[in-house]
């Protein structure tokens, strides 16, 4: 069993209501919420988490939890080692991170 340090959420009704912030702070779980008008600090996850449903999932319905898990972990290490992404220049999240770290 893993137990959760920190909860982000954004300032849906869902995530500030008394049921739930008082349910994280009974299991000592550290409360984190995004600002105001800070929704677009998520469309890199959300962009993501699209890929996954669209590019894997919805496409090879898994039977059962520890094949989806094998799955999306087959996708994601396709994903970030092999699929180029027109947003960093057509080339893999690996590669710019190699970058990164030879230039900072």
């Amino acid at each position: 069993m893993y137990s959760i340090e920190i909860h982000n959420s954004d300032q849906g009704s869902q995530f500030t209501s008394n049921v739930f912030i008082n349910m994280l702070k009974k299991h000592e779980v550290k409360i984190s919420i995004n600002g105001k008008g800070r929704a677009l600090d998520n469309i890199y996850i959300e962009r993501f988490f699209r890929s996954i449903k669209y590019e894997y999932r919805y496409l090879n319905p898994a039977n059962g939890g520890a094949q989806l898990y094998q799955g999306i972990k087959k996708y994601i290490k396709y994903y970030n080692q092999q699929r180029r992404h027109q947003s960093i220049g057509n080339i893999t999240p690996i590669e710019k991170y190699q970058n990164l770290k030879m230039t900072g």
